[in-house]
């Protein structure tokens, strides 16, 4: 359990959690600021790193500048704000008078109020129990009678990264099919923004940074590191001044975006937390991992079942005879879920139509889906279905009806994009459309899981006849919560995965509604452990969707083998994505050897701790490694992308043993000692060649 401690001679306030500690205080003129984030200290400690003078300024440097918990446009410091607003005379200034605080277990909320208009704001702390994690937030509530308060910028925090001779960024960056890049590099002076305009997470970036001395490793090192929990348009910014000062502040929104906040209205910000590790980007990534799989994810326990989808089979070419041909394919295979993707409704025979229509294309479905469902059911497999609720065809029934609930602007074209348009969900008609629409598709045809994607950014995000239209961009984000959570309250059996094109909604806000995640459209083995790699940092095995599809791969045209491609997606939540009435029975023979010994790992790879022990590059080998959270088991995952020159293989160091203990490899038998597997590592074995794997399961003895 957390500890949070007041000093009321020294107005500030000491976040213990299990590992680390954070301090805040309150200056002279009330304004919140930075003490500490960093190692655990005792309130005792604290005391040597409470400011104790008042460092000297001049006429351009504030010496707080950089240091507000919450950096708010005004006075004299010009960092970049976190808080800027616009009160109903014009105002743009704030000033801050604290009320009060409340102290509830492992959580924090510092209650200010502005010295003259009318603007509470609240500061929230929590730290979910057993974690280094600090979750924080920011509540802005108009508590007078008459003018809007138009919110220009309202972030979630401001991180502070203490002082060191210089700055790394770790981040991702990507495009769609090539989603979860890795960057590392120096920390720019100046303001450096990342994130998305779309309305959506994006491909291109994810909203997560991890920040370091430069000399951190896998293995070794301090990081600080802070992840958003929103799936809408995001920013986060890093400042870095010539005096060597760095912070993070990120929340949702964009600029140019400015919703308005009407008397009596509260706008609270999504989670934007904040973890510090001493244990290199590893430990980073284990303690993200933790946290989502024991305070996010609705179902962490579950172990996620071997699907399969149906989509590169059969596009929209759907036909109830082709699905059920695939079915008996696939549970032969032992697929435990069967997703029916795209092509089952309205008038869907491409993508030009039939978005919206959520009705079964009877053309395709004589007797329904019951029939269907049925036969997956009795074939031992649960039942899924593609949706994409937040679309709609310009050619469809629902678009010729409501042509109004569409993103648009008068006088202003609707920009199609794979020939759709955006439904605002911020209007409550739509939204409840959409969740009555879902909920009678999923009780009256016992669907237990939805693919729900999302296959296009916002345009025109417009709202004809709406007073205060900017606040649809998070609006519409949170509607797509509410269904979600109202879904999973009346049909506790539903399952959920996120899409958006691929991997363009992966995020701690949407991992809490959903089970697991699509990674991304590109399927190709070599392509998938750098994605993979990149997701890895922040978010857990346990909801990484990675299938196995045909060969050549659709996206880059490369062959690689069954057995790599396998081997690569184990390393996730395992699914099948090819035309598998097409395969080789000795293809059918192998995917069947390979379905079980997934799932006698599975334990392993979805809830235990992940080591990654070399990192993919263009050619070489890459290791990963998965030890299970009583350390009895581990699995090591060893891929070679390319062959050059005969060169000799190279033991694999692992990571997270006992050195203390043996352990025998359970297909060889052969037992080594913990410490030369960590200190020398082991032969992997890999077949000759280009694109080689190998699976290694040791177990301790």
């Amino acid at each position: 359990m957390a500890e949070i401690v007041h000093d009321a001679s020294t107005r500030s306030w000491l976040i213990r959690t299990a590992a680390t500690s954070y301090a805040l205080r309150l200056t002279e003129d009330d304004t919140p600021s930075h003490v500490y984030w960093g190692p655990a200290l005792t309130t005792d400690q604290l005391a040597d790193v409470l400011p104790s003078t008042k460092e000297r300024w001049d006429a351009f440097n504030d010496p707080n500048e950089g240091l507000d918990e919450l950096a708010a446009d005004g006075g004299t410091r010009y960092w970049t704000p976190a808080l800027q607003l616009r009160f109903a005379d014009g105002t743009r200034a704030l000033e801050w008078r604290h009320l009060s605080h409340d102290i509830d277990g492992g959580r924090l909320l510092v209650h200010f109020r502005d010295r003259h208009y009318p603007l509470r704001i609240t500061l929230g702390y929590r730290v979910p129990a057993g974690t280094d994690v600090i979750e924080r937030w920011t509540e802005l509530t108009h508590d007078g009678p008459d003018g809007p308060i138009e919110v220009i910028r309202a972030d979630s925090a401001t991180w502070v990264v203490p002082p060191r001779p210089d700055y790394r960024v770790s981040h991702v960056t990507g495009r769609w099919a090539a989603e979860s890049q890795l960057l590392r590099e120096p920390v720019p002076h100046g303001e450096t923004t990342f994130g998305s305009r779309r309305g959506i997470t994006s491909h291109h970036a994810n909203p997560w940074v991890m920040l370091d001395d430069g000399e951190a490793t896998e293995r070794h090192g301090e990081v600080y590191s802070a992840a958003l929990a929103w799936s809408g348009s995001w920013r986060i910014t890093t400042t870095r001044s010539s005096t060597g000062r760095l912070t993070v502040t990120g929340g949702f929104g964009q600029d140019g975006v400015v919703p308005r906040l009407a008397p009596g209205e509260t706008l609270a910000t999504p989670v934007f937390a904040g973890l510090y590790t001493d244990g290199g980007f590893g430990a980073a990534s284990r303690a993200w991992h933790a946290y989502t799989l024991g305070h996010v994810l609705p179902h962490p326990g579950e172990l996620r079942p071997v699907l399969y989808n149906s989509w590169e089979a059969t596009g929209f070419d759907v036909t109830e005879a082709g699905q059920r041909e695939l079915a008996e394919k696939a549970a032969a295979l032992g697929v435990e879920l069967f997703v029916m993707d795209d092509g089952w409704f309205g008038a869907r025979d491409g993508d030009h139509a039939g978005l919206g229509d959520w009705h079964v294309n009877r053309d395709k479905f004589p007797d329904g889906l019951e029939p269907l469902v049925a036969e997956v059911h009795r074939l031992g497999m649960k039942f899924g279905l593609w949706v994409e609720p937040e679309m709609v065809n310009p050619d469809s029934e629902l678009y010729r009806a409501h042509p109004d609930w569409v993103l648009h602007h008068p006088q202003r074209t609707r920009s199609e994009l794979r020939r759709q348009l955006v439904l605002n969900f911020a209007r409550p008609d739509v939204a409840e459309w959409a969740f009555d629409t879902l909920d009678a598709l999923v009780g009256e045809h016992g669907i237990d899981f939805l693919k729900w994607d999302m296959n296009r950014p916002f345009s025109e995000a417009g709202w004809p006849g709406d007073g205060d239209q900017d606040r649809l961009w998070v609006e519409h984000t949170r509607a797509v919560y509410g269904i979600m959570d109202r879904l999973r309250a009346a049909h506790p059996g539903l399952r959920i995965e996120a899409c958006s094109g691929g991997g363009g909604r992966i995020d701690l806000g949407v991992m809490a509604r959903t089970d697991q995640v699509w990674t991304s459209d590109n399927t190709d083995a070599l392509d998938r452990l750098v994605i993979q790699h990149g997701y890895g940092q922040v978010y857990p095995a346990r909801a990484m969707s990675a299938w196995v599809t045909d060969d050549p791969n659709f996206v880059t045209r490369r062959s690689t083998p069954l057995r790599f491609r396998f081997h690569v997606a184990m390393a996730g939540v395992l699914g099948i994505g090819g035309d598998i009435v097409e395969w080789s029975e000795e293809d059918l023979g192998y995917a069947r050897e390979q379905i079980a010994l997934y799932k006698e790992i599975r334990p392993v790879v979805q809830h235990g701790t992940l080591h990654r022990l070399v990192p993919p590059a263009t050619d070489g080998v890459s290791a990963v490694q998965y030890v299970a959270d009583d350390g009895g088991r581990t699995v090591v995952f060893v891929f070679r992308q390319a062959a050059h020159f005969h060169t000799p293989e190279r033991p694999i160091r692992l990571d997270g043993l006992d050195p203390s203990a043996r352990y025998r490899d359970e297909d060889t038998g052969q037992v080594r000692h913990g410490a030369a597997l960590l200190a020398h590592g082991l032969f992997p074995g890999l077949p000759d060649g280009d694109f080689a794997s190998a699976v290694i399961r040791l177990a301790k003895l």
